[in-house]
């Protein structure tokens, strides 16, 4: 489904990756370990259309990024990514409703088709009784639920999450874990997952090691 081909990338004087090559299948769970500096997060953001690289390309269903100008990588993103990330970035003035729909609208899809997903979203999250509660009203565990249903709003086909337990304690953490699972299960989405946590690398499908700006395994 993903292939990235030799992804570098440099700020200023600094080499963050050094020739990213990995193959992603349809349907998988991958968690990418390492430690802190080791270019985890700047690849993901490359893989998720957020930053370019300085060389190499990323391919996705046989069409390589690279080749899209500004306009069409925002549509694309929209279309087929869908993010999760550690502090959750839900916007503080607007319900949990109203956050999980944002995607759609700017999709331009229909707003009563998008709000009614949302509202099947975040029913199947257990957050029905919680729509129009704005995130300074939830829980932490509530909030990420609300992060993951943003998500999947256009029923992305890829869900890219930045150490997405980073701010959970331990038991809604492993609800998270749990959750990554069903919703593939039931959704058929790819994940890829940046996390520290070594009880859920052991949880995903298969496990790839960055150290050092490139994948050792």
């Amino acid at each position: 489904m993903i292939e990235t081909k030799n992804i570098c990338k440099s700020y200023g004087s600094l080499e963050v990756l050094k020739g990213v090559n990995l193959n992603i299948s349809k349907g998988e769970i991958l968690a990418i370990v390492g430690a802190s500096g080791a270019g985890k997060t700047t690849f993901l953001q490359i893989l998720g259309t957020l930053d370019l690289p300085d060389s190499g390309e990323v391919i996705f269903n046989g069409t390589s990024t690279a080749n899209m100008n500004s306009r069409e990588i925002s549509k694309f993103r929209n279309m087929h990514i869908g993010f999760v990330f550690q502090f959750h970035n839900l916007l503080p003035e607007f319900s949990a409703l109203e956050n999980v729909c944002i995607p759609g609208f700017i999709g331009k899809r229909n707003t009563l088709e998008v709000t009614k997903r949302a509202t099947n979203l975040l029913g199947h999250l257990g957050l029905e009784q919680r729509l129009h509660h704005k995130p300074s009203q939830l829980s932490g565990g509530e909030q990420q639920r609300v992060a993951v249903a943003r998500a999947l709003i256009n029923d992305p086909d890829l869900i890219l999450a930045d150490e997405p337990s980073g701010n959970l304690d331990s038991e809604n953490a492993q609800s998270l874990y749990q959750l990554f699972q069903s919703l593939r299960n039931e959704f058929k989405q790819t994940f890829v997952i940046v996390t520290h946590n070594k009880e859920f690398a052991h949880l995903a499908d298969r496990t790839a090691i960055m150290k050092d700006g490139v994948i050792i395994n």
